[in-house]
């Protein structure tokens, strides 16, 4: 209770604590913290205050305490598990890994051809790329908590699953390549020293087979006893390869017998180390890249120490300080071995001891011996020497105090080597397993025991390992691995750079040593290297990348980490809404903006698939909900985010924002004012049609009808979308629905009738597999678009239905044009309409003038149209002795006798109007009707009734439109 103490403000409000921030841990339940609304309906009284602090802190302290060093729950009997520190878990790790077969076995070889000088270089520039790489990952590892899963779970929750997948994959397949190199070294070493014996088991590459595949199972079971185990085996290591590294030096001091002279080991010359610092290239494999092809995959263990970042004490603090420090004594200790050497052994020896020379005769000697008193000028010219830098694999054992300890140093360093990578492979395999981002690996995630060792993943890389020893060739694995090793370099320092310029909070690393533009530069040099070591082999490290990155992509994982990828979307997304906001608008880039009053949108599904229709990925589409007052008790805290899943996977592309008013058109006005930002600015208002207006009362036309007229006012376009059954699919919600808005009777639309209906209650992810399909997702075929341009609103009648054919759906369908005419100019007009559409460019040829559009309209319809008026009327010229001021106190919303007289020729317009729809229009698929304007002084009722009168009668979608009498076409280049 101590720690849980109030904060001076309230006593609900608690101080702030570390367990209220748990939840940014995976795996573990964030503590208990009181929301807003409990803050704000606090009680008063102290008493009662405490007494709900005190109910809050008994259900916090009912919950499991997790402990924060370690990302599962621990029963309180269970053992904890192995924790290493930085010199354990990092620093030996990757100088063990570091120290690889390379450097026995290969070291003196890239010395005789590429030189001291050249070698040293190769050594930098290995280091160079590591170094900056592990600045990277010291910034990316101290960003935060970094849990198991190393390299990958750094790029991965950098970058984003789509990157990291894919590195996550490859890292992982490049790791149990690496434990196949070092083992088939150690089998080259078990191999020769049988050799040295006679042994031979089969042949001389099938014994490198046998060895590396009886060392790979052994290193298995090492693997599978668990890391602590697998720690103790890395110590000993470690502890041999000091005696070794001491048994060379103090050789390099002992003078040499002449035994080793004949070998061409004669301790430090000058002349020797002279001779060796240039290059002397040789045969097929001359060349600098090659040579640092095969010697960088000796670099490649500097990621050991992090992959295994589930099981470090504090990572933030191990890895950094551990593979830094590795890299410097490694750095330190292969320049040292370069030159000593290279100080102390010629290039080409016989190993003959009858070749050294008697008195000063050097008649004919060629090569270096000659001057130290050997002469190994035969087997020069016939390239037959055996010994020397150029020809001999074990120049370090001869040149060393003991050779055989060297060959334990060659056992202990390609052993520890392939035990690490053997370990790191599984290890980030199960995460990436675990993170569920690639289909049928999910088996391999699973952990056991008290570190969760990833057994099943073990198995998997040691088949992978044995299948790539059986190619027995130590040479021809490394130049694949220096491929793979370097992409997730590449993709490290990527990652720190691309974290870094875009500027995101989240974003602060507690190691401050590193630049984003030597992480670039990091980036940038892997890429090259790639492609300058082996071309071939980058192609098809980037083609796999691409592959998987485009499975990722296409699948969207439902994953959200954070990533330096959102960050930088944000980034371009503002930058480029800033710099729009400077452009003036032009009419040859109008796009319709549409503020759709959707309410909840999984409830008028056909509302927001007619819009999505014809802005998706053209223009902007906001579903606006408004909440009444009565309506935010019932409304679910958590149905925001629910309501834009369910808009993701109906691939609607629009914004959802919900907003609280008093009545619809307060919360439409405060919209139309507020939403968007900048020119992404909704610039027309699409409403669904108030079907049951005649049930409704006076205040709620009034509402509707005045939000239509601040639309008007505020110089909107305004679409009003009518079906024949109604939008609302969920009557049984009513109470959620917006009773100023669209309630129906009917359920559903026929286009929309299922026999499962989905409970709008339901907001999990059940409902969002059950989408209700409506008629706009249909393929329309060959119907008709009927399009009844009335009046001239600046184009937008004519281009929404343009859009609606750029869409596969829609396609077929032909676009019909209706204008009003005279039958003695009939042909003339349909000929000015015909080229005006030519001049927009629309391909609608299909033109029909309406001759009869002045006709009185039919009794039967006429009076059907006064009949539905008449409960709003006023009768103010039957009722004597009552004037109209009083009857309008009573009923300010009702028509008066002259108010309906004004407007009768208008109202039996609408009437004749909408007899020419029912009888071209029945069989369309959508018919869209120009928007009357109304007056200033037409009563909300009248203008009700003509919008119902207008669209009444049609089995299809019709869409009442008005542009803002503004132009959207052009028929102009400039």
């Amino acid at each position: 209770m101590e720690l849980r103490r109030s904060s001076f403000y309230s006593t609900l409000d608690l101080v702030p604590q570390l367990e209220n921030y748990a939840s940014t841990l995976p795996h573990q339940k964030p503590r208990s913290r009181p929301s807003l609304e409990a803050l704000r309906k606090a009680f008063d009284e102290v008493e009662a205050g405490m007494e709900a602090a005190n109910t809050i802190s008994d259900s916090v302290s009912s919950l499991p305490v997790t402990d924060s060093g370690n990302e599962e729950l621990q029963g309180p009997e269970e053992k904890a598990p192995v924790r290493f520190g930085w010199v354990t878990g990092v620093m030996m790790r990757c100088m063990l890994n570091i120290w690889g077969v390379i450097l026995f076995l290969r070291l003196s070889w890239i010395i005789s051809k590429a030189g001291i000088l050249l070698t040293c270089l190769i050594v930098l520039m290995s280091v160079t790329v590591t170094s900056v790489t592990a600045l990277s990952i010291s910034a990316i590892a101290t960003n935060g908590r970094v849990t198991s899963g190393g390299a990958y779970f750094m790029i991965s929750r950098s970058l984003g699953p789509e990157i990291g997948g894919p590195i996550g994959m490859v890292f992982s397949f490049a790791n149990a390549l690496a434990c196949a190199l070092n083992t088939v070294g150690f089998a080259e070493v078990v191999r020769d020293l049988m050799q040295e014996f006679d042994v031979v088991m089969v042949s001389s590459v099938s014994d490198v087979r046998i060895v590396g595949v009886i060392t790979v199972t052994v290193l298995l079971f090492i693997s599978l006893a668990g890391m602590e185990w697998e720690s103790k085996a890395q110590i000993f290591f470690f502890t041999v390869l000091m005696v070794s590294f001491s048994n060379y030096f103090v050789g390099t001091f002992i003078p040499p017998s002449e035994e080793k002279q004949a070998q061409g080991i004669f301790g430090y010359r000058g002349e020797i180390l002279v001779s060796n610092l240039y290059p002397d290239w040789r045969g097929p494999e001359g060349s600098f890249f090659q040579m640092f092809a095969i010697f960088f995959p000796s670099a490649i263990g500097i990621l050991s120490g992090a992959n295994i970042s589930g099981d470090l004490k504090d990572p933030a603090t191990a890895i950094p300080k551990g593979t830094l420090m590795a890299i410097f004594w490694t750095t330190i200790s292969y320049l040292a071995i370069s030159v000593t050497v290279g100080a102390c052994v010629i290039r080409d020896a016989s190993g003959n001891m009858s070749d050294i020379l008697t008195g000063n005769i050097t008649d004919g000697c060629v090569g270096l011996g000659c001057n130290l008193g050997w002469n190994f000028t035969e087997c020069i010219q016939s390239q037959s020497c055996e010994y020397g830098l150029a020809n001999n694999l074990k120049v370090l054992g001869q040149v060393s105090g003991f050779y055989y300890l060297i060959t334990v140093g060659v056992f202990a360093a390609s052993l520890s080597s392939a035990l690490g990578f053997l370990v790191s492979a599984p290890k980030v395999f199960q995460c990436l397993c675990r993170d569920n981002i690639y289909p049928y690996i999910g088996f391999f995630a699973k952990g056991y025991g008290k570190n969760d060792e990833p057994l099943r993943a073990y198995v998997l890389c040691y088949f992978i390992a044995m299948a790539f020893i059986l190619i027995g060739k130590l040479d021809t694995i490394a130049p694949l691995i220096s491929n793979f090793f370097l992409c997730s370099y590449c993709l490290i320092n990527f990652s720190c750079f691309h974290a870094s310029i875009t500027n995101s909070p989240g974003w602060r690393p507690a190691f401050h040593y590193y630049s984003k533009w030597t992480a670039l530069f990091g980036a940038v040099i892997c890429v090259v290297l790639m492609f300058l070591l082996t071309w071939w082999a980058a192609l098809v490290t980037f083609s796999i990348i691409f592959f998987l990155f485009g499975y990722v992509n296409y699948n969207k994982p439902k994953v959200n980490w954070g990533s330096s990828v959102q960050a930088g979307t944000y980034n371009m997304a503002l930058s480029y809404s800033v710099s729009l906001s400077g452009v003036e608008d032009h009419v040859k880039n109008f796009r319709p903006q549409c503020l759709v009053l959707t309410g909840p949108p999984h409830q008028r599904p056909a509302l927001v698939d007619f819009v999505g229709s014809f802005t998706k990925h053209i223009s902007l589409m906001i579903c606006g909900d408004i909440i009444m007052e009565q309506e935010r008790q019932v409304r679910q805290q958590d149905i925001t985010e629910w309501l834009v899943k369910w808009m993701n996977k109906r691939k609607v592309r629009s914004f959802y924002t919900p907003f609280s008013a008093d009545n619809l058109r307060t919360g439409a006005r405060h919209l139309l004012q507020a939403s968007g930002l900048g020119k992404l600015k909704p610039n027309t208002l699409v409403l669904g049609f108030k079907t049951n207006w005649r049930e409704s009362s006076p205040e709620s036309i009034e509402d509707y009808i005045n939000t239509i007229y601040d639309t008007f006012d505020s110089n909107y376009c305004l679409c009003i979308l009518r079906m024949m059954d109604g939008l609302d699919i969920f009557d049984q919600f009513d109470c959620e629905v917006n009773q100023s808005f669209e309630p129906d009777k009917s359920a559903e639309n026929e286009d929309q009738q299922s026999p499962e209906r989905e409970s709008a209650g339901d907001n999990s992810d059940k409902g969002d597999s059950n989408q209700i399909k409506t008629v706009f997702q249909n393929d329309q075929g060959k119907k008709t678009i009927d399009v009844y341009w009335i009046a001239d609103d600046g184009g937008l009648t004519l281009l929404v239905p343009y859009l609606l054919t750029r869409r596969k759906r829609w396609r077929s369908s032909k676009v019909r044009v209706f204008i009003v005419g005279d039958e003695q100019n009939m042909e003339e007009g349909r000929n000015e309409m015909i080229a005006l559409l030519k001049r927009f460019r629309l391909d609608f040829n299909d033109v029909i003038v309406m001759t009869d559009s002045e006709k009185r309209p039919h009794a039967k319809n006429l009076n059907r149209f006064v009949d539905s008026v008449a409960p709003f009327r006023l009768y103010d010229e039957q009722q004597d002795g009552v004037s109209v001021e009083e009857l309008r106190q009573s009923a300010p919303w009702k028509i008066s006798d002259k108010e309906f007289e004004a407007f009768r020729l208008k109202s039996e317009r609408k009437v004749r109007l909408n007899e020419i729809i029912r009888r071209n229009s029945q069989h369309a698929a959508l018919v869209l009707v120009s928007l009357p304007v109304p007056q200033s002084d037409c009563p909300s009722a009248l203008y009700m009734a003509w919008l119902d009168t207008l669209t009444c009668g049609l089995h299809c979608p019709a869409v009442l439109i008005r542009g803002n009498q503004q132009n959207v076409l052009t028929f102009y280049c400039q």
